[in-house]
């Protein structure tokens, strides 16, 4: 029987209770500083991820995929030695840090130096202060998808499962409720009166057979939901 040791022990304390008190968020990246440290696989997956932001990527070399992204525009690279660059600069101002090297040492390294400078991270090989999650994005519904680093396969297993589900006319029915909801708005002062109109399209059998075939016939049968105005 193997014991663990009792520094080991609290270690593992330590990363349960951080773990815990992690929230999902959504955030809007656009026109934030991402720095990816990395050119390899890994920081190619994550400045794809995060090409609508102002991404950096600082490496001795890139992908092929990463060239690609600069080419269009996506992101910007800055070929250097990571060892003897001055990391403090390239973070400067830096919604996000990334550290995805191989080299675990300069890694640990990178997140120090984030962490002085109260800058985000979310390094490959170990817990920071963002899990990015598995992301499905369908119309305006976005989900997000994390075993928070316990199982990266498990979160692309559910990912895969959920896409079957979540499919367009989801989405359509998000645009149908919003738009439903602004006439409602219109016609209808009390709030809990419109959330019931609103619940009774959504379990309105008829209108989501006709998301698979016309929005506009399902906009009509919800429109059949809501009270002429007078």
């Amino acid at each position: 029987m193997t014991v663990k040791s009792s520094s080991a022990t609290e270690n593992l304390k330590r990363q349960v209770l951080e773990l815990s008190k992690m929230l999902p968020l959504i955030v809007d990246v656009e026109n934030k500083k991402i720095v990816i440290f990395g050119g390899g696989e890994v920081g190619e997956r994550k400045a794809t991820l995060f090409k609508d932001a102002d991404v950096l990527v600082a490496s001795k070399e890139f992908t092929s995929g990463l060239r690609r992204l600069a080419d269009e525009g996506s992101v910007k690279l800055l070929t250097c030695d990571l060892n003897k660059t001055d990391i403090e600069l390239l973070i400067d101002g830096a919604f996000l840090v990334i550290p995805a090297t191989d080299d675990p040492k300069l890694n640990a390294k990178i997140v120090e130096i984030a962490k002085k400078h109260n800058v985000l991270t979310n390094p490959v090989d170990g817990t920071g202060d963002i899990v990015i999650p598995s992301v499905i994005k369908q119309g305006d519904i976005v989900i997000g998808i994390s075993t928070l680093g316990k199982s990266p396969a498990m979160s692309k297993f559910l990912r895969k499962k959920l896409e079957q589900v979540v499919s367009k006319k989801y989405a359509d029915m998000v645009k149908l409720q919003d738009e439903i909801r602004e006439v409602l708005k219109t016609r209808i002062s009390d709030q809990k009166t419109r959330e019931k109109i609103l619940w009774e399209i959504l379990n309105d059998e008829s209108i989501w057979g006709c998301l698979d075939t016309s929005y506009d016939k399902a906009y009509e049968l919800s429109m059949a939901h809501v009270p002429p105005l007078r």
